[in-house]
């Protein structure tokens, strides 16, 4: 009964979200947590095409989404997005944390761009595992419908 329960309240997708989530803001956590110094980040986009759960990953795509959330001017909204950053989930999670801050232009885009990750991601050549492919076909899935529904609640002409 317990397991119906938290399956109706993920939705479809069952509880495979849910620990997809789980597993990157754990992750994510423990990367903050961590005693000994962070590694040097060459740059601010290295997140996007790190997919491992390596110290040095984890850190990676940590220091990714603080500089796109933060950034003002908010250019990654446009850039285009590999197979990679959909699996290591970067642009996706800083989709949704800014999903009240887009513009509808911005959210649209979004949008779009939520619902073509899971192509993108089973596309032959990515060099991609298939629990990673799942994992973020699951959620660009889950970010597009959140896109979906912000947009039709802020932007849809009636």
């Amino acid at each position: 009964m317990r397991v119906g329960r938290q399956a109706r309240r993920f939705g479809r997708y069952g509880t495979g979200v849910a620990a997809a989530m789980f597993a990157i803001n754990a992750s994510l956590f423990v990367a903050g947590c961590a005693g000994s110094a962070p590694p040097e980040i060459a740059s601010p986009r290295a997140g996007l095409g790190c997919v491992d759960d390596s110290f040095q990953c984890i850190a990676q795509r940590k220091a990714t989404l603080q500089a796109m959330v933060n950034d003002p001017a908010r250019k990654w909204v446009k850039e285009p997005a590999t197979p990679s950053a959909y699996a290591s989930g970067v642009r996706l999670f800083a989709f949704k944390s800014k999903k009240k801050d887009l513009t509808c232009d911005e959210l649209a885009h979004a949008r779009k761009e939520a619902d073509a990750g899971p192509a993108s991601l089973r596309s032959s050549g990515t060099g991609l595992t298939p629990a990673q492919v799942s994992r973020g076909a699951m959620l660009a899935q889950d970010v597009g419908r959140e896109l979906g529904n912000e947009y039709n609640r802020r932007c849809k002409k009636s």
